[in-house]
């Protein structure tokens, strides 16, 4: 059974030759495709969005209305206090099952993939937030996350529902 980074609890890894992708399929920071949404040329902004999407599988929004403020916030609580969680509580939430929310999980398939895309990622289905919050862990950070979420929701909401 192949072991999973997360449940493992290694702290550091050997790379493997399956673990080390090509640097050719790797993309460059200035290929990432930024996209300015405050243009009100709805069927270009669809198809930049599709386009960058099918490529890279996502893309760099711009101008979508959230301050750098709450951005910075999101991301201090999820890179520093939510992986920085001591193991233990981290394996509280791990889940292999691509169903289940919410979940901490590693990679998407460490059965059959190639090359391993090891990465830890956490999984928090946030829209209606009513439909999902009870489910979430209550943690200090959890709660300021689920503060700016219930606040952000419904500019994503409109967002997205503008922009397709």
């Amino acid at each position: 059974m192949a072991r999973k980074l997360i449940s493992a609890g290694f702290r550091r890894l050997t790379l493997l030759e399956t673990n080390t992708r090509p640097l050719q399929s790797l993309s460059q920071l200035e290929d990432i495709p930024v996209i300015d949404i405050s243009s009100t040329d709805r069927s270009t902004l669809v198809r930049q969005i599709h386009q960058a999407c099918a490529r890279f599988g996502f893309v760099q929004i711009i101008n979508h209305g959230f301050s750098k403020a709450t951005i910075d916030e999101m991301v201090s609580v999820v890179t520093h206090e939510f992986f920085g969680m001591p193991m233990n509580e981290k394996r509280k939430l791990y889940s292999g099952d691509p169903t289940k929310t919410p979940r901490l999980s590693t990679s998407f398939n460490v059965k059959e993939e190639e090359v391993n895309n090891w990465r830890d990622y956490r999984r928090l289905n946030c829209y209606p937030i009513d439909k999902y919050v009870h489910k979430w862990p209550s943690n200090p950070f959890i709660d300021r996350y689920i503060f700016h979420i219930s606040t952000s929701a419904h500019p994503a909401n409109t967002l997205i529902l503008y922009t397709f």
